[in-house]
């Protein structure tokens, strides 16, 4: 059963999104051009120190409204409930189901507060998101743009797959993210990624290295490569 620690927490903060990425490389080699997101998302809060959460997956609409008022009470209530429940810290990635997403934004003041109070560090969207200055403290925001209106937002279902900027994502899947966008971690090999990632920063120190050196060629470039790959652990 995986359990993540506070200190497992603590080293994978200590990342950024591209250095796990490069490092799921060496422990899950499978994953190198998949898992991550692909499409550009505009990060709010680019000086907030990664996420590293749980997902909670759902999808919404916004650009008409819902003809079932009843259903659209009982779906926000239970998405909440759904919020609240599972692992915690938990990270939102909701995707805009409209033909353009973005319409109308679920994501201000009052639901990142709310989402905030049950949990959620954050939230990952290809729709939109405003009142920028009110967000909740700490609340991280990925979205496709920023927009004035709520327009008909309303949430069409959750605890299912989705896709938002070209990263596939299920309920429960460990995320990681930063301004750079959002990755996947496989939790069979979350404990490998603080010590992949040390392995390739003394790699790329010996070369960076050399680079600040005066008078840096080819010549330098290759002893540097050669003296990197002898790097093994």
């Amino acid at each position: 059963m995986f359990e993540l620690t506070d200190d497992l927490v603590a080293a994978l903060k200590a990342l950024d999104t591209p250095t796990v990425c490069n490092a799921l490389e060496i422990v899950a080699p499978e994953r190198r051009a998949y898992g991550y997101s692909t499409k550009p998302l505009v990060c709010v809060r680019p000086g907030l120190e990664p996420v590293v959460a749980f997902a909670r997956t759902a999808t919404l609409r916004a650009a008409h409204p819902n003809q079932l008022s009843d259903a659209h009470a009982y779906a926000r209530n239970a998405y909440y409930e759904y919020i609240d429940a599972g692992p915690k810290p938990s990270v939102v990635v909701i995707q805009d189901l409209d033909d353009e997403p973005g319409y109308g934004s679920f994501w201000g003041e009052v639901n990142s507060n709310i989402h905030l109070g049950l949990g959620c560090e954050a939230v990952i969207t290809n729709g939109s998101v405003r009142d920028l200055p009110d967000l909740a403290d700490g609340f991280q925001v990925l979205a496709d743009r920023v927009g004035p209106s709520h327009a008909h937002v309303h949430i069409v279902d959750f605890s299912r797959p989705v896709t938002v900027a070209g990263m596939s994502v299920s309920d429960g899947d460990l995320i990681h993210a930063d301004q750079h966008g959002a990755v996947v971690i496989p939790t069979d090999v979350c404990a490998d990624i603080p010590g992949a990632a040390a392995l390739i920063a003394r790699q790329e120190r010996v070369i960076i290295n050399a680079a600040q050196q005066p008078g840096f060629d080819i010549h330098a470039l290759r002893a540097a490569q050669s003296e990197a790959a002898k790097i093994t652990e």
